[in-house]
């Protein structure tokens, strides 16, 4: 069943373990995150760009679309529907169509105007018991053209933003989205005991965990981030199992171009990703 993410990521802070954000982008996507986390009796979180509700028709169809996949799938573990760095607009869309939780992405506004729709949405969305998402320090990398450098968060300004009523904080520590450059200097665990100190109990969050060592996510988690974001490695080894099928000529054989049998490798692909992932962030069993 669809629900929000504030009571999933307060178990998660409470017992040490992360709860992964896997980012959908079609139905192959979505079906193949939503049965490996029946399997391995996991909550999750699906992530919804702006630029992937628009591919996939509109925020609408992506809420039907979970909805049906739950029932018709027979889901029992937790389940939320997150708008990925919504803008403010976004934000108020996705709410609209019956997401179970949003970010508002207010880091390029100055502090104050981040703060003043952080506030307007907050107020929205616990009418609706919708959780959100709110972001300092931008994020590195690019996601859907939002462009960020990667900045470390400031903790008073994190303190600032928690204090008005977000659900979960997501703090820039050095960490970017896509593959991480051969000269990433590694995520600042410095910056980030002192935003756990100053808005602790809040769950944090940590955007572009793809390419991020194993020992870094574990130690991320032990300083309080529950909330692990994954987009490109899902990507990467859907590309990487379609590519092999095509070139082992498989379309060719039978009715291997049907497009069932043509995503079907990847599809396990992402199965097997998202369960390497729950298993590293701990939340396996944990439903």
């Amino acid at each position: 069943m669809l629900v929000s993410v504030t009571e999933m990521l307060k178990k998660a802070k409470e017992g040490k373990y992360a709860v992964g954000q896997f980012n959908i982008n079609n139905l192959e996507w979505t079906k193949a995150i939503l049965l490996t986390a029946q399997e391995c009796n996991s909550p999750v979180i699906l992530g919804v760009s702006e630029g992937a509700g628009k591919y996939m028709t509109g925020y609408k169809t992506v809420v039907n679309m979970v909805k049906g996949m739950i029932e018709g799938l027979n889901i029992t573990v937790p389940v939320a529907i997150h708008l990925d760095h919504g803008s403010y607009q976004g934000a108020l869309d996705a709410m609209e169509a019956g997401f179970s939780s949003i970010m508002f992405d207010g880091s390029h506004y100055s502090i104050e105007e981040n703060i003043e729709k952080t506030k307007e949405l907050v107020a929205l969305a616990n009418s609706k018991g919708i959780s959100v998402e709110a972001e300092v320090g931008s994020i590195g990398g690019e996601e859907d053209g939002v462009v960020g450098a990667g900045e470390v968060a400031d903790p008073n300004e994190c303190k600032m933003i928690a204090d008005l009523g977000v659900d979960i904080l997501a703090a820039g520590i050095g960490n970017i989205h896509g593959k991480y450059p051969e000269n990433w200097q590694g995520l600042n665990f410095e910056v980030l005991a002192e935003i756990e100190k100053a808005t602790s109990p809040m769950p944090l969050v940590l955007h572009g965990g793809t390419g991020i060592p194993e020992d870094m996510i574990k130690k991320a988690i032990s300083l309080g981030v529950s909330k692990i974001n994954v987009n490109t490695e899902c990507q990467l080894s859907f590309a990487d199992a379609t590519r092999k099928y095509i070139e082992a000529g498989k379309d060719l054989e039978g009715k291997g171009f049907d497009p069932r049998k043509l995503l079907a490798p990847g599809t396990e692909a992402i199965k097997a990703t998202v369960k390497e992932k729950m298993e590293l962030f701990g939340s396996v069993g944990k439903a």
